[in-house]
């Protein structure tokens, strides 16, 4: 077949897969052609070996490893791509076999990542687990990837780092961690100044590609990035949302989760994940089309333990409900998940419910007050009539009466007035 003119641009690659009988390895393995391809590469091969176990020094079998080498010369690819991490050994002596680059897995996540960058931050994380990744790799490699000329994987630090040693290496590592800490505590700063509203946060957290960007796009009117590309989202957005009730929520939008994520990239991603693990409520999107949407579920959940965030309050949403043929499905899947809320975010349809439920939320973390304050604290009345709903003030002699609803946030400062609370179910009063 002749290659168009876009794939002679193009690098041309060959899969590898070790199918060891596990259940996913499937939509693994499609999944790793899907990342290949949001990395700029034509597959012109896909070769799945069938072991219990990977071999020490190919981590395939030394036959297929030479049938593959074969293929190589044959159709001139410019790199091999396995579904797992490998080790040096195996890289180093692929590598000899093939005459070409060896990837893993990781390294292409890493790759994407560095081509997806855009901020300061992100630059800075990824070339943080680029090498975190390298350096247990650095001594048995370095042949290896002085071999290598540029292309997928082996962007960032790769190219820039081959010729420096192990102690230069750590040094940078030491330094990059240093401004990322200087990152942390601008975003410190900056979830401070939003602290000073008393306004939640909801986060939307997903697999890649569920439609999390699609959604926050819809909801707030933003221009972030959508592509039906795996990792098109890497630096989280912040917008202020209101509803037509009058409450307010910080929603943020962040980077998808994937099978087998690098620990690299969540250790150097903290920064960004905090944005998850700080939020007061959790958006999951799942996309109800995919066939292993409840295995996507899982792998979210994996990286919400890892990171601290799988115990907070979190809406559980059906994306991507117009891609399904049959009602059934999605009435399962409700039936399955209680509370969960079926949509469209390409279309909007179910995103009013979706809205419905997270006001019910808001509105859970509210308390109906009845306070007197000071007549000098006219203050408190001025932010109370900012912040809460409903307020109603009666000014006496004695004082100010203020009825209404505010955040629970506000109840433990407001306590060193006098007044009655009344008695509360459900955050709504029973005695008003």
């Amino acid at each position: 077949m002749i290659a168009t003119v876009e794939e002679a641009r193009l690098e041309r690659g060959i899969l590898v897969g070790l199918d060891r009988g596990e259940r996913d390895f499937e939509e693994s393995f499609k999944e790793l052609a899907q990342l290949a391809s949001s990395a700029g590469a034509v597959i012109v091969e896909r070769l799945v070996q069938k072991m219990s176990s990977p071999t020490a020094p190919y981590y395939i079998g030394k036959g297929k490893a030479k049938e593959i080498a074969e293929i190589c010369r044959q159709k001139k690819v410019s790199f091999v791509l396995f579904n797992e991490e490998l080790s040096p050994i195996q890289c180093r002596n692929l590598s000899s076999l093939f005459g070409c680059k060896v990837l893993d897995r990781t390294q292409l996540i890493l790759d994407i990542f560095a081509q997806r960058a855009k901020t300061r931050e992100g630059k800075l994380q990824i070339e943080l687990a680029q090498l975190l990744y390298l350096l247990p790799r650095l001594t048995r490699l370095w042949t290896h990837l002085s071999r290598q000329t540029g292309g997928i994987g082996t962007r960032g630090p790769g190219e820039t780092q081959l010729e420096v040693d192990r102690r230069r290496i750590l040094e940078k590592i030491h330094r990059l961690k240093k401004e990322l800490e200087e990152v942390k505590k601008t975003r410190f700063i900056q979830r401070s100044s939003r602290q000073k509203f008393p306004w939640p946060t909801a986060c939307l957290v997903g697999y890649t590609n569920a439609g999390k960007s699609t959604l926050f796009n819809r909801l707030t009117n933003a221009h972030v990035l959508v592509e039906d590309k795996l990792f098109a989202t890497l630096d989280p957005t912040i917008r202020l949302f209101e509803f037509s009730g009058g409450y307010k929520i910080f929603l943020s939008d962040t980077v998808g989760f994937i099978q087998k994520l690098p620990h690299h990239l969540i250790e150097s991603f903290k920064a960004t994940l905090e944005e998850v693990t700080e939020a007061d409520l959790l958006i999951h999107l799942v996309d109800v089309s995919h066939p292993w949407a409840e295995t996507q579920i899982n792998e979210v959940n994996k990286v919400l333990e890892q990171i601290g965030a799988i115990h907070k309050p979190t809406i559980l949403v059906w994306n991507k409900i117009d891609l399904v043929n049959t009602s059934g499905l999605i009435k399962r899947r409700i039936e399955e998940y209680p509370g969960s809320v079926p949509i469209s975010a390409a279309t909007g349809f179910g995103c009013e419910n979706l809205l419905v439920k997270i006001e019910e939320w808001l509105k859970s973390q509210r308390r109906f007050l009845s306070l007197k304050l000071p007549l000098e604290r006219t203050d408190i009345v001025a932010k109370l009539h900012r912040i809460g709903s409903g307020i109603v003030t009666d000014y006496q002699p004695d004082g100010i009466w203020v009825y209404g609803w505010i955040p629970l946030s506000l109840s433990s400062f407001l306590e060193q007035f006098d007044g009655a609370a009344g008695v509360y179910r459900n955050g709504i009063s029973e005695s008003h």
